[in-house]
């Protein structure tokens, strides 16, 4: 791929800043736009220009001299977005049609978009593929499978080359990188908080689902095999065309298997605590990467599960350090 300058919106995100990070080791340009709202200013990797503004107004630093937009912008606390829709609503439907029209005002036609495997609501059969249908179950989900309809009659109407790549549970860590929440909701990192000392009990929410062992299951991919996949994209993006793709190991992990992992890999006992079933969760979520595979050539290298959470347990163990 010839060297290229990319507009990172939401890049000092978790997911984002790794992006981010692997451009630039690729040699391109990167410039990251975020509000920090959920971002951290030390996530944005070192080389690359930052801007603090909301993808909103990308219209006043958007220009021709860029070759493609990764957005990443968005807020993705499913709980959240049970409670406050509307802030959902405004920020990652608003921002993403506000970005679109920014990109047609340049003439700026390439963009690889952060979707997400809560389009897909409660599956009917898993693993899910590309053509499951999308029953969104909680707003965060339907925001998401909003902004892939925008892009998709953007294809249809102006000829713009884009990509969505529809996460599944995204963890581990890359180098200095990792994950940075506040308030921190994802189940890995919560579970390592409890073997540094900084929780007493990881909550269990739901032991009623119908699965092997009542918990949910859901497919972890390594966030830098994430970051590769999106760099793919951007070789792979054709004019018109709106290319869908779930980014998944193919495995699922049950919130008890990925409780175990933790205390295998940490040496730590992990006491777990029942809670109520979180409103919007489905029992299984794992993903058919196999259009990933085929029109992207994304193989992820690190599918291990005791893999990702050694290397999130590493980035948790020298923050921990940092802040003494």
């Amino acid at each position: 791929m010839s060297k290229a300058k990319y507009l990172v919106t939401g890049g000092a995100g978790y997911v984002g800043g790794v992006v981010a990070a692997h451009l630039l080791e690729d040699g391109h340009a990167v410039t990251v736009l975020d509000d920090l709202s959920t971002g951290f200013a030390e996530s944005v990797p070192a080389g690359a220009e930052f801007i603090e503004g909301r993808v909103h107004e990308a219209a006043r630093w958007l220009d021709d001299s860029y070759d493609a937009v990764l957005h990443f912008a968005a807020f993705s606390q499913v709980g959240e977005s049970m409670q406050q829709p509307e802030k959902y609503y405004a920020n990652n439907m608003a921002g993403s049609e506000a970005l679109l029209a920014a990109m047609r005002d340049a003439g700026v036609r390439r963009l690889v978009f952060s979707s997400t495997a809560a389009v897909y609501g409660e599956p009917a059969v898993t693993p899910i593929t590309e053509s499951a249908p999308t029953v969104p179950s909680n707003p965060y989900g339907f925001s998401k499978f909003a902004v892939d309809q925008m892009i998709a009659a953007d294809a249809r109407a102006y000829g713009l080359a884009a990509c969505s790549l529809r996460y599944f549970n995204v963890a581990g860590a890359y180098g200095a990188q990792g994950e940075l929440h506040d308030p921190e909701s994802h189940l890995i990192p919560l579970v390592l908080q409890v073997a540094l000392g900084r929780r007493e009990s990881i909550s269990v929410y739901g032991d009623d689902y119908p699965t092997p062992d009542g918990t949910c299951v859901r497919d972890y991919i390594h966030v830098a095999d994430l970051a590769e996949a999106h760099l793919l994209a951007l070789g792979a993006l054709t004019p018109g065309e709106h290319l869908i793709c779930n980014l998944g190991n193919g495995n699922g992990f049950s919130v008890r298997e990925v409780v175990e992992t933790v205390r295998k890999v940490t040496g730590h006992p992990i006491p777990e605590v029942a809670a109520a079933r979180r409103p919007g969760d489905p029992a299984v979520l794992v993903a058919s990467s196999e259009a990933a595979r085929k029109r992207l050539g994304w193989v992820p290298s690190r599918p291990d599960l005791a893999d990702i959470v050694a290397d999130a347990w590493e980035f948790a163990r020298r923050r921990a350090q940092e802040d003494v």
